[in-house]
């Protein structure tokens, strides 16, 4: 029997593809979003409204995008994968001309019913766009100089129009994401050495550049700069987020102080506690066992999909995985990173759990791509 014929009789037809969806997987999806109703509803004081009930119909709307992605074959998403990074590079740019502006950045479009942000529809993009080239590209070709620009430069060019709007944290995660695609795809370690080498001669160059004419960052991102590094400097000022953060994840202690009874929450001194700083809500009502239990629905996360990779023989899926594995692992990290004071405060969300739209819709989408990698692959 040739390989074509196995893969044919073997890949699960109709309603048969239910039977082989990651189970596990959605449920723990399911697990970590129930986590984010549970600290919204907590966080608006005992109600459904504006924020848990919102979230629960987003949440319904991806999973059935979810779903609808998973029982497609994974090839037309190889197939389709160049269109979706150039609708999201269309995207990006439409943000320049047509994006609403909030919090000091212009980062979203309009579409009535909710707010779209590209930025967030590009990590994806990026991710499928590296794993279809790869899958094209021959193997011996991999760390050739002139077959490692292009990917380069498919990343740099979303990652230059989203640092523009601005939003850095996104930028940096997309740019750190897409290096593990490479690397995972065979790209040569000597090139990374590289990489590295310039991004700390960067930073060098970037607190350089403070106060001269070709200053680098903007001055509110010098400013996170130097609260991340103390924020006692304006404990009622620029960190008066990451000062009252560290006091709620402090007073949960062990077992948190119980669920709607987080002082730093009901009395309104943590900012921004439905979105970015979530997880100190969690922490300081749950404590370190709310939050470690989190971690761990995420970690099971994290290797369902990279058993799915690894138990693949298609190269497009197999990266996709991959991908969408960094990519989530990238965003919970950093996030609990930032409310913690190990990271500056960079307006990253948590996945799941943070009230949003557009995060929610497109990181199910991604997880449709897993699930079609793991119902598509031959048995």
């Amino acid at each position: 029997m040739s390989f074509l014929e196995y893969n044919v009789k073997s890949t699960p037809t109709g309603f048969r593809k239910l039977l082989f969806l990651n189970w596990p997987l959605t449920l723990l999806l399911a697990a970590a979003a129930g986590v984010g109703f549970m600290m919204l509803y907590s966080v608006a004081g005992g109600s459904m409204s504006p924020w848990a009930e919102q979230q629960m119909e987003r949440f319904a709307l991806g999973m059935a995008v979810m779903l609808v992605v998973a029982l497609i074959p994974i090839w037309f998403w190889r197939n389709l994968s160049g269109v979706a990074y150039l609708f999201g590079l269309a995207l990006l740019v439409a943000v320049e001309f047509f994006g609403t502006v909030g919090m000091g950045a212009q980062r979203w479009i309009d579409l009535g019913f909710m707010q779209l942000q590209p930025s967030e529809l590009m990590k994806i993009a990026v991710v499928m766009m590296l794993a279809a080239y790869y899958d094209w590209l021959p193997a011996k070709r991999i760390s050739h100089p002139f077959f490692v620009l292009l990917p380069v430069l498919i990343v740099l060019l979303p990652t230059a129009l989203i640092i523009k709007q601005p939003d850095l944290g996104t930028s940096l995660l997309l740019v750190v994401g897409s290096g593990g695609v490479m690397f995972l795809a065979g790209v040569h370690w000597g090139y990374f050495a590289a990489v590295i080498a310039a991004g700390v001669a960067l930073i060098l160059a970037v607190f350089q550049s403070r106060g001269t004419d070709w200053q680098l960052l903007n001055d509110y991102q010098y400013r996170r700069i130097d609260i991340f590094l103390d924020p006692s400097q304006e404990p009622l000022g620029a960190g008066y987020h990451i000062t009252q953060s560290k006091i709620a994840l402090g007073s949960g202690g062990w077992s948190g102080r119980g669920f709607m009874q987080g002082t730093q929450t009901r009395l309104n001194f943590l900012p921004e506690k439905h979105t970015d700083f979530i997880f100190t809500t969690l922490a300081e009502e749950f404590g370190f066992v709310g939050g470690v239990s989190l971690l761990i629905i995420y970690g099971l996360i994290v290797l369902f999909c990279i058993v799915t990779a690894v138990s693949t023989r298609d190269r497009f899926a197999q990266l996709v995985s991959f991908g969408v594995a960094i990519t989530f692992f990238l965003f919970f990290a950093v996030n609990m990173s930032m409310v913690m004071g190990l990271a500056p405060v960079v307006g990253v969300p948590l996945p799941l759990v943070s009230y949003g739209g557009s995060a929610m819709l497109v990181l199910l989408a991604a997880f449709g791509l897993v699930q079609s990698a793991n119902i598509h692959r031959p048995r």
